[in-house]
């Protein structure tokens, strides 16, 4: 099979510019444009997408998401030559896959790419790549100058597994953010439980990541940002109707969302200001006195729950009547343990487990942040016995 000629690389980002680089020191004929005007480095570029594509033999797309690839096309559309293969790099949603394959019929190859720049400009990349037999053979070379190419049988399922396997990502890197902030708790100093987490499971990525882990992120180039995976993980929700606990976590990251995915396991814990609350609910039950629930919750705040076989949803006065300031006698064997807390801007929710004697009561909480304060604006239980 005949090499193709001539690549338009359509997308100079991280990404982008590493396969442009790839491919042109294959000796491929590359001309590379961006819509942000950004230079290829020693690819050349074209300030006019229609002039790139317009004697390529593939036009490849290395674009953010899948509104981007479509308005490019769009962009495109007159100047693409009826032989042109289109081969799609990017990472996009299942349905917006498949709605350009069946704007652009045999054409068109999805081939969603597994790695980041180091792997690109390495050729290593992991690549799901699904098409018309006679397409994926006319694009192969190209494919496999950059990595492996991994046969997907049907274009959605090639963007899904896409998203699947960056989801992986996005669980290591909160993983790896738990244990850090754990570590913080403790007082134990960074470089020390770097080295140890690199023995583990989390070695591989924290070997990567190391840069970004110790605070020195400016020394590094970013490989690929949180604002890319947070994006990612929103459109597997989307697809799945699933929530992810990734989406959210990587979304309200308070940080750039250019700045490398890595950055977003160093992310501190949550401060005291939205825990109070908590602390104050755990007080009442340790005490029985109700003024510590007074400060817990706002006084509209609803107590919601199965008891006795019932539905009972208390107001605050309700719920403090239930204590009357004498501890329960077997207080000292009873313990509280709070589990998770998302801050999500103003709000927050969080979910608390009580062993109270025989009885176990998992507590969820909606808070608000209400003139410069946090307090419970609802709490819902399931009590099990």
């Amino acid at each position: 099979m005949t090499a193709p000629h001539t690549i338009a690389v359509l997308g100079l980002g991280r990404m982008g510019s590493a396969i442009a680089t790839r491919l042109a020191d294959h000796d491929w004929d590359v001309v590379g444009w961006t819509r942000s005007g950004r230079t290829g480095g020693a690819v050349e570029t074209t300030g006019d997408p229609n002039e790139a594509v317009a004697k390529a033999d593939i036009a490849l797309l290395a674009l953010f998401d899948g509104k981007a690839c479509e308005q490019v096309l769009d962009r495109v559309s007159g100047s693409l030559r009826t032989d042109t293969i289109v081969l799609n790099t990017s990472t996009v949603a299942p349905e917006e896959a498949s709605r350009m394959a069946r704007r652009l019929g045999p054409s068109y190859v999805h081939a969603p790419v597994l790695g980041s720049v180091p792997a690109a400009t390495a050729g290593a990349l992991q690549i799901l790549a699904a098409a018309d037999q006679d397409a994926l053979d006319r694009v192969r070379p190209v494919l496999e100058a950059l990595g492996t190419v991994r046969h997907v049988n049907d274009i959605a399922t090639a963007a899904t597994l896409k998203l699947v396997a960056n989801s992986s990502l996005a669980g290591a890197v909160l993983a790896l953010r738990d244990s850090l902030r754990q570590a913080d708790a403790l007082g134990l100093p960074r470089d020390q439980v770097l080295d140890v987490l690199e023995l583990g499971q989390l070695g591989g990525l924290v070997a990567r990541k190391r840069t970004f882990l110790t605070g020195q992120p400016a020394t590094a180039t970013a490989e690929f940002t949180i604002g890319a995976l947070a994006k990612d993980m929103a459109l597997l929700a989307a697809a799945s109707n699933t929530p992810l606990r990734g989406a959210a976590d990587l979304a309200d990251t308070p940080a750039d969302p250019e700045t490398d995915v890595a950055v977003a396991a160093t992310t501190p814990a949550v401060g005291d200001a939205v825990l109070e609350p908590l602390r104050a609910y755990i007080r009442g039950h340790a005490t029985a006195d109700p003024a510590h629930f007074r400060d817990a919750f706002l006084p509209t705040a609803h107590i919601e729950g199965i008891r006795d076989g019932e539905f009972v949803s208390w107001r605050l006065d309700e719920y403090c009547a239930l204590f009357r300031g004498l501890p329960a006698p077997d207080e000292p064997t009873r313990s509280r343990r709070i589990d998770a807390i998302d801050v999500h801007g103003t709000v927050a929710t969080a979910s608390m487990t009580l062993w109270h004697g025989a009885d176990t009561f998992t507590d969820v909480f909606l808070l608000v942040r209400v003139d410069r304060s946090w307090r419970i604006a609802n709490k819902a239980y399931h009590r099990s016995a």
